[in-house]
């Protein structure tokens, strides 16, 4: 079966090697107030550890988390114990999930609690990325204290990167200059931030994709969407890896032979 072992790359200039699928967790933790097409029931223990060594085999070593996914961190911690060494953990702040509300608070005080608070429901000692959680009036948060508080925590060695995961062109271009990383929507349906994706290639800094698939939503007339969707997403030098989150096992195997495929195809034609 093909894997996604020799696809590795550099995440921009943070140090870290990511593969070009990485593992969103959000149904791990959470099946409230999620924008997916279908309800769903969060898998068992026993599905997740399956889920986690399934990614591993598969050449997966990203895994992003969030304290707004709900109990994801806190289930996560205790199922990848002895695997620390072989996963690229990404965390956020900013954004809390609770009694089905999401609330915000981007105070240096909360963005250190809330790192000290991942570290501690993970099982580690270091996060290797953490992105601020956008309420989506990103040039206003980026006025605020959490950047250089994440600019402490990863002097203080207790992050290795952070970054900004948000909704406008502007906060991501401003974000990118001050940051690692930048988490951006670049999808067949919304390619809007296409400038942040340039700007990040250019000065060597991290992209990772979220919603690569819109969030499941994507369907094309006459065509493989999923191919089509990583087609567009991996047709940008600048990205590090797209975040896929799928709790079901069939769906992670047919992406990473997609992707596969797609990378397979792309390095016969250089």
């Amino acid at each position: 079966m093909k894997t996604l072992h020799q696809y590795h790359r550099p995440l921009g200039s943070t140090g870290l090697t990511v593969s070009p699928l990485g593992l969103g967790t959000v149904k791990v933790g959470r099946n409230q107030g999620v924008k997916y097409p279908s309800g769903f029931e969060l898998p068992d223990d026993q599905q997740v550890r399956e889920l986690l060594a399934l990614s591993r085999d598969l050449g997966i070593n990203l895994l992003d988390t969030a304290p707004a996914y709900g109990i994801s961190e806190q289930r996560l911690g205790p199922l990848l114990a002895g695997q620390r060494q072989e996963w690229v953990l990404c965390s956020k702040v900013g954004e809390e999930f609770e009694n089905g509300e999401s609330w915000f608070d981007f105070s240096a005080l909360h963005t250190r609690h809330s790192v000290h608070r991942s570290l501690q429901r993970l099982h580690t000692d270091y996060l290797d990325l953490v992105l601020v959680h956008s309420n989506g009036d990103d040039l206003q948060v980026l006025t605020e204290e959490v950047y250089p508080a994440l600019q402490q925590l990863k002097q203080e060695g207790l992050i290795r990167a952070f970054g900004f995961s948000g909704k406008t062109v502007a906060g991501g271009l401003q974000a990118l200059e001050k940051g690692d990383c930048a988490m951006v929507t670049w999808n067949l349906r919304e390619q809007a931030e296409r400038p942040v994706l340039d700007f990040a290639l250019s000065h060597n800094k991290g992209i990772l994709v979220k919603k690569a698939l819109a969030s499941g939503h994507i369907c094309l007339e006459g065509e493989d969407p999923v191919r089509a969707g990583f087609e567009l997403v991996f047709s940008h030098a600048a990205v590090g890896s797209a975040i896929i989150g799928t709790i079901n096992p069939t769906h992670l195997t047919q992406n990473v032979i997609t992707v596969a495929n797609i990378l397979e195809q792309s390095a016969l034609n250089i």
